[in-house]
């Protein structure tokens, strides 16, 4: 049994790099097995399909945290604290899983409309009541106006970007993985401190 439990992990550790690398589309399970360092029909023997392998994954991994972006963005919280649990939470997933962001560009772009409808279950995020809040916010003139997608956009270009472009960033600042993690944890209050000081009037 743990020797099965050991070579299911190996799999999907193997295959979260070839998703990365390659994407959905892109990706072979000779890739996969050969990443694995175990033979295609031990492979098929744990997964039978491509397709079946890449739910596994996004369901331990995008799957998990999609109903708590929905829950963060429909719940009582006021739209400031909405802010600083998803940056937070966010970051800390990516921290745990550091080819999500990638792998869920690389798809989107590649198959979007699939990809969305597996992702968020063929609905939309959760978001209406988040969107309310911040009309009500400008409304009542707590912050200064901005249309909501210019919101949406700046909370995830400034959780997303800084892992996506990894490479680029230890390069220009000098900073080593070790470095690197610090600083993503320093961001899980830095962000939304940024963004919510920029909508003061």
């Amino acid at each position: 049994m743990d020797t099965e439990k050991s070579t299911e992990q190996k799999i999907l550790e193997a295959a979260k790099k070839v998703f990365v690398a390659k994407g959905m589309a892109g990706a072979r399970m000779q890739d996969i097995a050969d990443e694995a360092g175990i033979n295609k029909a031990l492979l098929h023997y744990y997964f039978r399909s491509k397709e079946k392998l890449f739910e596994v994954i996004f369901t331990e991994t995008v799957g998990r945290f999609i109903p708590r972006v929905n829950e963060i963005f429909s719940s009582d919280m006021i739209w400031s604290e909405k802010i600083e649990t998803f940056a937070s939470e966010y970051i800390d997933k990516v921290l745990e899983n550091p080819f999500l962001p990638l792998f869920v560009m690389n798809e989107m772009h590649k198959q979007p409309e699939e990809f969305l409808k597996k992702m968020w279950g063929g609905e939309k995020p959760q978001i209406e009541t988040f969107l309310r809040q911040v009309k009500k916010a400008v409304e009542d003139k707590e912050i200064r106006p901005i249309h909501p997608a210019h919101l949406i956009m700046n909370v995830m270009s400034l959780c997303i970007f800084p892992f996506i472009g990894k490479p680029m960033l230890q390069m220009i600042a000098s900073i080593n993985d070790q470095q690197f993690f610090q600083l993503m944890e320093e961001r899980k209050v830095m962000v939304p401190q940024f963004i919510i000081q920029s909508l003061k009037l």
